[in-house]
């Protein structure tokens, strides 16, 4: 599996001259989330797992490193398609592995039904809130396990079989409500989860296991009941487009002006973040699995105020994206963080690059249109990331977006597609560095 960038390198270093309007067709590769934690379900059963449009990035290359510490195999051909198998598997992630990968929590269920138990190094590197892991193992308790946890560890272990159970979550966790599902396959009895995420990522893990031979009910609404106890088989599964990234080149068409059609594009997913894109003068056109978007540069773009939600609400992975847009609307809005209490951090940057953001507890004010200069600015996670190249784009001069490597943990070839729109980009390369904490989207 590609582990880098289309030249063969992770990013270290962009440079981006703005000004350039986007023009072009850009097509969505497969979904990083959904990879991740239908990767995590090939721990479930020994026979083989065939996965097709599985992203090339970074960190679904580090989820198919951790598949094979616990003792499963992978087999990749650089094309999307990978298969997986775990035959035998051990308990244990490895602890520089766990601390580089924040999803990497998402294992512990699987390891836990599969073997009886499952340890895991915390997760390291929360930079963009404090994604608490609480309501997994309060619900991995409900279906009977013993968990124990220390500073730097979490210890879950089973007497016998899981048992079915009635779980309700505080709040509508993605990687909590994966984890647990993927449990609750392999526990004897009926599992109800409430208040369980809707994310379609979460939806094609439930698809997939669904295909495996599980019986999970419910998926896309907030109640998930698992029928448990079954054998899971292996099989195929293509994994569904990532409607961040089409999201992610949508804000980009409309902030830097121009006429982009976004090819495989899940519109049914994005329609929160399309009706506030129009509410701020951008043209759309949805066409089965196609969106054409297209602003004038000649037209002004109106703020508007957005609070991010749990799907389907405006998704907290477009904020950012969506702050760099409206540096260039008429006026001033609110941007208020409902999900995550620590994702501002790319308001400093823009406002290096002459942007007018103020931030209080949960909301940015945001007051434009303003006339961004190109400046050195630096990534903290993906999303961020994709919010500076946006900036970069409509900026007057060149911009250098420092730890650009976190791109490439979660847009496939971003380089090439925005240079293939026209955009002025360039690489400058250097590897991940070993061990180097890998922080969440």
């Amino acid at each position: 599996m590609a582990t880098e960038g289309g030249d063969g390198t992770a990013a270290a270093q962009l440079l981006i001259t703005g000004g350039h309007r986007l023009r072009g067709r850009v097509q969505v590769a497969g979904s990083k989330n959904a990879a991740l934690a239908i990767m995590a379900a090939s721990l479930l059963t020994p026979e083989p797992l065939h996965l097709r449009n599985v992203p090339r990035i970074l960190d679904t290359a580090l989820m198919a490193e951790i598949v094979q510490a616990v003792g499963g195999r992978s087999k990749h051909d650089g094309e999307g398609r990978i298969t997986l198998q775990a035959t035998q598997v051990t308990d244990r992630v490895p602890a520089q592995m766990a601390q580089r990968m924040r999803a990497s929590i998402v294992l512990l269920g699987p390891l836990l039904a599969r073997t009886g138990e499952g340890r895991l190094t915390r997760p390291g590197g929360d930079q963009i809130g404090a994604r608490r892991v609480e309501q997994h193992l309060r619900g991995f308790r409900a279906m009977g396990a013993q968990v124990e946890e220390t500073e730097h560890e979490i210890i879950a272990r089973s007497q016998g079989r899981l048992r079915g159970a009635r779980i309700v979550l505080d709040l509508p966790t993605v990687t909590g409500t994966e984890s647990l599902v993927m449990a609750a396959t392999l526990a004897e009895g009926r599992t109800e989860i409430f208040n369980a995420a809707r994310e379609p990522h979460v939806q094609d893990l439930c698809r997939l296991l669904n295909k495996m031979g599980a019986d999970v009910r419910g998926a896309g609404t907030d109640q998930i009941v698992i029928y448990g106890g079954r054998r899971l088989r292996g099989t195929d599964h293509q994994i569904v487009p990532d409607y961040l990234e089409a999201g992610t080149y949508a804000i980009a068409a409309a902030a830097a002006g121009g006429d982009v059609t976004i090819e495989e594009c899940p519109n049914e997913d994005l329609q929160q973040a399309l009706l506030k894109l129009e509410e701020v003068g951008v043209q759309l056109e949805q066409r089965n699995r196609t969106l054409r978007v297209r602003r004038d540069p000649g037209r002004t773009l109106q703020a508007v105020d957005m609070g991010t939600w749990v799907h389907p609400g405006f998704p907290t992975d477009l904020q950012a994206q969506y702050m760099a847009l409206m540096t260039q609307a008429q006026g001033s809005c609110v941007i208020s963080e409902y999900i995550f209490e620590n994702r501002f951090q790319h308001a400093t940057e823009l406002n290096r690059m002459g942007a007018s953001i103020e931030i209080n507890g949960r909301d940015a004010l945001v007051t434009g249109p303003r006339q961004l200069q190109g400046a050195t600015v630096g990534v903290s996670d993906i999303r961020s990331g994709a919010a500076l190249v946006i900036a970069a784009l409509c900026a007057h001069g060149v911009s250098a977006i420092e730890q650009a490597w976190h791109l490439d943990r979660g847009y496939e070839d971003l380089v090439e597609k925005f240079v293939a729109l026209g955009a002025d980009l360039e690489r400058r390369p250097a590897a991940v560095p070993a061990g180097r904490r890998v922080e969440p989207a």
